[in-house]
């Protein structure tokens, strides 16, 4: 059965196995309405696996008419900060969403501590002195059952008593740890006695230093939903071995709300970092420049870079919800920018690697103004002027003195239509000291003003140009992708190994007057042949504009719709 909800004008919506539990939990009644929640931990930038669970969860909150709750895990002060905390509700908002109320995961100490000493009193919870190697090695294997802390059998008293000094900042840190008292010989290693607070003498970026002890993930987040009466608590696959922990802490912290998690396969994609350690590890060791980098899968790097909030919405959309992990091509996210592109982008031209196109037979002083459309598919939206005189700039690719076969462009001998002006003849070029081609020259025929001949005669190409006379100077940034996923040739490398040495190319070109001039940062473009690109945020000054190629024009993905 599909659901429908009055508020959404009886539109289905598609179903998958999260949804198909929502509806059962509504229809049964366990759930009057429904309660979800984005919980980021403030120690990085988000990426576009974060893009899928927010789509996730609000989209889910949106269709069943029920709230969502943005929420910071804040519970380890020595990793987060506050510039995490606004860039993440900066990339929430951007990518359209709006979340019903904010919340903190320090806004519970108080209620966590007081849970923790309730599992103290009630003999499930003690104070142990070992560090954090002999937790690890009496913890066991997969194979082999763990081996009881020799703390374990403290007395409730003696409990109570260390953990109010813990709190009290008696202790170093790692002198101690309160850990849950389950089951060392668990088959389920996360109920091996799990450590659930930890002593941290660090200042944290909301309470400041009023706390020194700081509950662990496993602990916190459970009770945070609880507390929050949050109804389906959806995260990624990896913690599904933590779902019988997370539902001890709830029972045995007696909470009165009981909220369900559920798994969903993360987010994989081909060439693509996607682990916050990893990113920081590139940001810190100034292999990309900031957490806004367009060649990194943050969302601040793609916004840069132009990528769209529909884009991503849509290909979030399109990758659906499932529990198996599995890799998806990158280029299907470019398809859906593309897609999402095409319609909005104004058409412009840009020549990135230029070189000079004299036209011997054109008047000296002469500048003609010509008529351009302004978009590729759509004539509504109708046409722009542009200047037109003896010298401008076309790309060096457009010209070969000995042309490879199948090669239609400029060549002595050869004629091509330039876009919207005349046909023109190459006649041959100008190279400089070292042999590098710094002219091509060639006449024009004035009887094919508008690119079209009076003779009936066709060309088999079709070239761009600016006017040397109005070009504007500009600065085109190219990117490849920055990770190498040939597993054969990478195994064993460490990761910052596996770099992408050309993942960046910068190029000095122009660009025309006439659509750029005034363009701001992340107004997009199409650049002719070029591909699609935006005006970067970082390095555009008044003086010089800068682009980042957003994609190529081409994409090898044809999705039925």
């Amino acid at each position: 059965m599909l659901w429908r909800n009055n508020n959404m004008a009886n539109e289905t919506v598609s179903s998958n196995f999260i949804k198909n539990i929502i509806i059962d939990d509504l229809e049964t009644g366990k759930h009057k309405s429904i309660v979800t929640r984005f919980p980021p931990e403030p120690n990085g930038y988000l990426h576009i696996g974060h893009a899928k669970s927010i789509c996730l969860n609000f989209g889910l909150a949106k269709e069943f008419g029920g709230k969502v709750n943005m929420r910071f895990d804040d519970t380890n002060p020595t990793k987060e900060d506050v510039e995490y905390v606004d860039s993440i509700k900066n990339d929430v908002n951007w990518l359209g969403f709006n979340w019903d109320d904010l919340f903190f995961a320090s806004d519970y100490f108080e209620e966590m501590y007081n849970r923790a000493v309730l599992l103290i009193k009630k003999g499930k919870a003690f104070v142990c002195d070992l560090n954090a190697d002999q937790i690890r090695e009496y913890r066991g294997t997969l194979t082999e059952p763990g081996k009881e802390s020799p703390y374990r059998n403290r007395s409730v008293e003696e409990n109570l008593d260390l953990f109010e000094r813990m709190k009290n900042g008696e202790f170093a840190d790692g002198e101690k740890v309160l850990r849950a008292k389950i089951d060392m010989s668990s088959p389920n290693i996360n109920f091996r006695d799990p450590v659930i607070y930890r002593i941290a003498h660090a200042t944290h970026h909301n309470t400041g230093d009023k706390w020194c002890i700081y509950p662990m993930y496993s602990f916190a987040h459970p009770l945070e939903d609880a507390i929050e009466g949050i109804t389906h608590s959806i995260c990624t696959l990896e913690f599904e071995e933590q779902r019988p922990l997370y539902d001890w802490v709830v029972r045995e912290c007696e909470m009165e709300s009981v909220p369900r998690q559920i798994e969903f396969a993360r987010l994989n994609m081909t060439n693509t970092v996607m682990s916050k350690r990893k990113l920081k590890l590139l940001v810190d060791n100034n292999v990309v420049d900031g957490w806004d980098d367009p060649r990194i899968p943050t969302i601040s790097g793609l916004r840069r870079r132009g990528y769209t909030p529909e884009s991503i919405r849509n290909f979030c959309a399109e990758i659906g919800v499932a529990k198996a992990d599995s890799t998806v091509d990158s280029q299907l996210l470019d398809f859906f920018l593309r897609e999402d592109l095409q319609p909005k982008a104004p058409l412009a031209m840009a020549v990135l690697r230029p070189v000079k196109l004299v036209i011997d037979n054109y008047p000296e002083d002469q500048v003609e103004v010509l008529e351009v459309e302004n978009h590729a598919k759509d004539e509504t939206k109708g046409k722009r002027k542009v200047t037109f005189s003896k010298e401008l700039y076309i790309e060096q690719e457009d010209f070969m003195e000995e042309p490879v076969k199948k090669y239609f462009r400029l060549f002595p001998g050869n004629e091509v239509r330039l876009k919207g002006a005349y046909f023109v003849k190459c006649t041959g070029c100008v190279k400089d000291e070292n042999g590098n081609v710094v002219e091509v020259h060639c006449t024009y025929d004035p009887e094919t003003k508008g690119g079209e001949s009076n003779d009936g005669r066709k060309v088999k190409s079709t070239i761009h140009w600016v006017d040397s006379k109005t070009a504007v100077p500009a600065e085109f940034r190219l990117f490849e992708p920055l990770i190498l996923d040939d597993i054969e040739e990478n195994k064993g490398k460490d990761f910052l190994d596996q770099i992408n040495p050309n993942s960046l190319e910068v190029l000095e070109g122009f660009v025309e007057e006439t659509q750029l001039k005034g363009a701001q940062p992340l107004d997009k473009f199409q650049f002719f042949r070029n591909g699609f690109f935006s005006v970067d945020t970082k390095y555009t000054t008044d003086e010089k504009m800068v682009f980042n190629r957003i994609v190529p024009l081409k994409s090898k993905f044809k999705l039925n719709k």
